[in-house]
């Protein structure tokens, strides 16, 4: 691995399955603790039956790479889940150095009672629950948890906030929601960096290419000469977090390619990802 992580304490959010668990796998590479969350989607499903399905996989997955990986069973959109977790992960470990926000929603129905696909509709055919969904389960959730770590990391001064986003917070894609919502991440990334700087914390927003999923490789449908792994965005972060100067990047939007161009690294297939534009993406 390139970068080293040892004795760092990372949490990332909503990492039982997609960017963050990639995420999670990239760090562990790197020798950090990592604490993940993740939320049931099944009705009546316990923690225990969640905690041996997706969530126990990513740290099983992130154990055999060295790291030491930790899960907590957490729905995001219940503030008293979030401090609790929190909370839980401060009392073992005494300190939080990286916090990266992938916890997101509004994917739930992707095709309605009558087998429509819906991502792709007009917001006036788009059910509401999908709004409710990304800007609850995503931007608030993301602003809870960044109260959380932003509240410690403050007192050390020293940490970075890292918020998954994408191209669609400048330009249209898919839906009205999803562009909404990515807007509202990429602006409250912004500010939150221009509030945290001077206590030399820092905030970023980042941009992944197209990242080879679960649900991506299932769709069979994207053109994957391009694309990146979910365990490449982990590297990206590490990169972020062993930068000396990372403060100077506080409230922009770091493009993940871009970052490895920079850092001089490349994907763990030894390809190198070439970064999107505004343009390209």
């Amino acid at each position: 691995m390139p970068f080293d992580l040892s004795g760092s304490v990372a949490v990332v959010t909503g990492a039982s399955r997609g960017v963050g668990r990639g995420v999670a796998l990239g760090l562990c590479a790197t020798g950090a603790t990592v604490h993940i969350t993740g939320r049931t989607e099944l009705e009546g499903q316990s923690k225990e039956a969640h905690l041996a399905g997706s969530l126990q996989r990513t740290v099983e997955e992130c154990n055999t790479s060295g790291g030491k990986c930790f899960p907590h069973v957490c729905d995001h959109r219940d503030d008293a889940q979030t401090r609790q977790v929190f909370q839980e992960i401060l009392d073992r470990e005494q300190r939080i150095d990286i916090l990266v926000n992938s916890v997101w929603g509004g994917y739930e129905a992707m095709v309605d009672e009558n087998g429509a696909f819906t991502w792709m509709l007009p917001f006036w055919q788009q059910p509401v629950s999908r709004w409710d969904g990304m800007l609850g389960a995503g931007v608030r959730a993301r602003y809870v948890a960044a109260q959380q770590a932003a509240r410690h990391m403050v007192s050390r001064r020293r940490g970075l906030i890292v918020n998954i986003s994408s191209w669609a917070a400048q330009k249209y894609a898919a839906n009205v929601a999803y562009g909404v919502a990515t807007a509202a991440i990429d602006r409250m990334t912004r500010d939150m960096g221009h509030e945290l700087r001077d206590h030399n914390v820092a905030a970023v927003s980042l941009y992944p290419g197209l990242v080879r999923t679960e649900r991506v490789l299932a769709a069979q449908f994207f053109d994957l000469s391009n694309s990146e792994s979910p365990q490449f965005l982990g590297l990206v972060v590490a990169a972020l977090a062993t930068d000396p100067n990372v403060i100077r990047r506080s409230g922009s939007v770091q493009v993940a390619a871009d970052v490895a161009r920079e850092f001089g690294f490349a994907d763990i297939d030894g390809k190198q990802p070439a970064p999107l534009t505004l343009d390209t993406a």
